[in-house]
């Protein structure tokens, strides 16, 4: 009688794992398959071998496909998150490290206040959000200025920069388009059918921008291979999946934890695998988006006490 308790916690540790270190490792995994693929046939392959995976299972289960108006939601917001978000991370950490763009990536809670426009009263009526915002935000004007931005920054490392944050906006439009847009189709079945539009439109990109003509298989090392193969199986299958089995056994507030320590893992991990490094400010810049954060759920936080 006492095993299932027991196996529960178990479960549970490890599902917090996978999305706090899994989730904050993905970064650096990106950047380990940029070393042999270019930006858009790396997160292509990773969608597409996963989303191809996930519907042969929904099929082999007998699921059916969502109906029209709720598979188009399902696509669009694909789209925006798995391509404008994700896809345009992994063109950003060509130019910046692993773990900036987690820095940066980390202001996601932000911008969902922000965008989502319906509960504005709720939100800016709250003097916990209020000033989680205004800190939060200067916490990204600092990271932005920097030193290191200022005296070793390119052009296209400030571009890099500005396109991570935006990637953040679509990935928090995308995940608004879908909220509560989950229908009759199980979840595997909904991922599925975000993750092969977006491995077609990658793969459109990777053909337009030259990425398809001058690649070859025969010059992809080891680490881009099994950085790729981290992105498939851990990335896109054990992290999300445990979010999405957490959902049903943790309060929101809880899980929402792993905002905060995806950027630590990451600037971390870059800094003891891939000599990556940050100045004073930029660290300063993350400590400050982190309290801006906490502080923007401190309301949720109450209700769940």
């Amino acid at each position: 009688m006492k095993q299932k308790p027991l196996l529960q916690r178990l479960l549970l540790l490890f599902a917090f794992f996978n999305i706090y270190f899994i989730w904050g490792s993905t970064y650096l995994a990106v950047a380990f398959g940029l070393k042999g693929f270019p930006p858009f046939i790396l997160v292509g392959l990773r969608y597409f071998i996963a989303g191809i995976v996930l519907l042969a299972y929904c099929i082999v289960k007998g699921e059916k496909f969502p109906p029209q108006k709720l598979l188009l939601k399902q696509v669009l917001s694909g789209i925006l998150m798995l391509v404008g978000g994700t896809g345009m991370i992994a063109w950003a950490e060509q130019y910046i490290s692993s773990g900036q763009a987690a820095i940066l990536v980390a202001t996601e809670p932000l911008w969902f206040l922000v965008l989502d426009r319906k509960n504005w009263t709720v939100y800016f009526s709250n003097k916990y959000i209020l000033a989680g915002l205004l800190i939060g935000f200067s916490g990204i004007f600092l990271f932005l200025k920097a030193d290191h931005l200022q005296v070793n920054h390119s052009a296209i490392g400030l571009i890099a920069t500005f396109v991570v944050l935006l990637s953040a906006v679509w990935w928090v439009l995308g995940s608004l388009l879908i909220n509560n847009s989950k229908g009759e189709s199980s979840v595997m079945m909904n991922s599925s059918m975000q993750l092969l539009p977006a491995a077609v439109l990658c793969g459109l990109i990777a053909l337009f921008t030259g990425e398809i003509s001058s690649f070859s298989f025969v010059n992809v090392g080891g680490q881009a291979w099994l950085g790729l193969l981290f992105l498939i199986v851990f990335g896109s299958f054990a992290a999300y999946l445990s979010f999405v089995w957490l959902i049903s056994q943790r309060p929101l507030a809880l899980i929402s934890t792993h905002t905060y320590v995806n950027p630590v893992v990451a600037v971390f991990l870059g800094w003891l695998l891939a000599n990556e490094h940050l100045v004073k400010g930029q660290i300063l810049g993350l400590v400050i988006i982190l309290i801006g954060i906490v502080l923007v759920n401190v309301p949720e936080y109450r209700k769940t006490a």
